[in-house]
């Protein structure tokens, strides 16, 4: 018939396709849109990356190089890598002593810290006390006060204790001087948390402390990773306190063991930088183990 297709026998018809047009506009392919200012920010933070990477790369070929290639300054890949130089700061520099020092003062005074800071924080965030803010003035007036003009007074506090050259004099210090600042941080995190946690903790039969541990902690974990980064950064960098307070060259931090390498008389700047670049993997190790906790830190900092 006229107008109708004709079949055969045994022909099979294919379902047509419909075209992109016809369909609705749910249904059709998004294709992707390049604006051209994420080129401009992406090549931005390129730049920005590679001018941020260029000290390490320098750093990393500096140690690699001989002292005649190092002052020729004629090339940043030496031809024949120098890997004495890492072998003579671990061995003869003793950095690995100095080293030892460094990563047990940072994980002690950071736990320290994390741990008087909190419960501060929290005293300063929910309790009503007498001389709530007077604490908190006083706290951000020992930020105010440099780390140099404590000295004399901390050194004399130790010498009452007893506790000049010695380890655990050293870590008080430490610990002292990183919990003002902890504290302040730690208070805004317990601020932005609901209440109404806590309400429903105590009617469930939790007490104080079991809400506190239970509660309140598990959701000031990412406070608690941006205070571990800012003060394990601190102490870690520490050099003038171990200066003053530590009379013996082993109990010294890593800072102060990388000064053995300079020397008017012998200097090693190439052996000075295999030092440094060994001395900065415990913290690049640090971060790529955290860095989970220190993005959603920073992140509940920024929206809260």
């Amino acid at each position: 018939m006229r107008g109708h297709d004709v079949l055969h026998p045994g022909a099979t018809t294919s379902p047509r396709r419909p075209s992109e047009a016809s369909q609705p506009p749910e249904h059709r392919r998004r294709r992707p849109v390049v604006r051209t200012n994420r080129i401009g920010l992406y090549g931005l933070l390129v730049v920005a990356a590679l001018i941020s990477l260029f000290p390490v790369f320098w750093l990393l070929s500096g140690s690699l190089q001989t002292r005649e290639e190092l002052y020729a300054g004629q090339t940043l890949v030496p031809p024949a890598p120098a890997w004495q130089n890492y072998l003579d700061a671990w061995v003869d520099g003793n950095l690995f002593v100095y080293l030892s020092n460094s990563i047990m003062y940072t994980a002690v005074s950071v736990a320290g810290i994390l741990v008087v800071s909190s419960l501060a924080g929290y005293a300063l965030a929910r309790l009503d006390f007498a001389g709530k803010g007077l604490v908190t003035i006083v706290l951000l007036a020992v930020m105010i006060i440099p780390a140099p003009a404590m000295f004399i007074a901390q050194y004399k506090l130790l010498i009452s204790f007893g506790l000049t050259d010695s380890r655990v004099g050293y870590v008080l210090v430490l610990i002292t001087a990183g919990i003002p600042m902890a504290s302040l941080i730690m208070r805004s995190f317990f601020v932005s948390q609901p209440r109404e946690l806590e309400e429903a903790a105590s009617i469930d039969g939790a007490g104080p402390v079991r809400t506190f541990f239970s509660v309140i902690m598990p959701l000031a974990r990412p406070g608690l990773a941006a205070v571990g980064v800012i003060q394990g950064l601190q102490v870690w960098n520490e050099y003038l306190m171990a200066l003053v307070l530590f009379a013996d060259d082993s109990r010294m931090p890593v800072q102060r063991g990388l000064m053995s390498f300079v020397s008017s008389e012998t200097p090693e700047q190439t052996i000075l930088l295999a030092a440094t670049a060994i001395s900065v993997v415990p913290v690049i190790v640090f971060y790529l183990l955290a860095q989970r906790q220190i993005i959603a830190g920073l992140g509940a900092g920024a929206v809260k």
